[in-house]
């Protein structure tokens, strides 16, 4: 059983503000992670944090900001993407290492409560961007690209429109979950899209 985060306790006299706005993201990642986005409010991360309501505001123009902003300060979901010189290598590892992330952990259990709010946070949703899907996104569509040069794919393949096939067909699975999101579909799609699925 997950336990709730504990209150920072605070020394005499007043704290630099990078140690502030970290405790404030230690606490809203933890908050986030414990309670979900039902149970994640600015009063209940000004208090675990020792901080004011008035400096989050200020510092978050809004919840979802503070939220997402605390998710990645917690879980630090590393971006990279492997580069054997094997694309179909990569991408199974990638596209497995994310559907163990969403399926398997608390950061991918809290993830479609994130996106679901971002449809009604504008600044949540612009946040989400910049500092998760549009990385991400970048980071696949490079590795696909140097697979392009290295003659592994052909040469009018979009790789926004792989990129959108592979993880937008997780997100799915993830979002609307009539289908399991397992490490056998991860492989799967990368098979299916490598090979394609008509007769030669």
């Amino acid at each position: 059983m997950t336990q709730p985060p504990q209150p920072v306790r605070r020394g005499r006299g007043r704290r630099p503000a990078d140690e502030v706005r970290g405790e404030v993201l230690r606490a809203a990642g933890e908050l986030l992670l414990s309670e979900g986005m039902a149970g994640f409010t600015i009063e209940k991360v000004a208090a675990l944090a020792g901080a004011s309501r008035v400096t989050l505001h200020k510092w978050w123009p809004s919840r979802g900001a503070l939220a997402l902003d605390g998710y990645f300060s917690v879980v630090g979901t590393t971006l990279a993407f492997p580069d054997t010189g094997d694309i179909a290598a990569d991408l199974t590892t990638q596209v497995r290492a994310f559907v163990h992330l969403m399926r398997d952990t608390r950061a991918g259990r809290v993830m479609p409560e994130l996106i679901g709010q971002a449809q009604t946070d504008p600044e949540l949703s612009a946040v989400y961007r910049e500092r998760y899907s549009a990385p991400r996104r970048a980071l696949a569509v490079e590795a696909l690209t140097r697979a392009t040069l290295r003659g592994q794919l052909r040469a009018d393949v979009d790789p926004e429109v792989v990129v959108d096939q592979l993880w937008g067909a997780c997100y799915h699975r993830l979002l609307i979950p009539d289908q399991p999101l397992t490490e056998e579909f991860a492989e799967a799609l990368v098979t299916n899209l490598l090979t394609g699925i008509t007769h030669p």
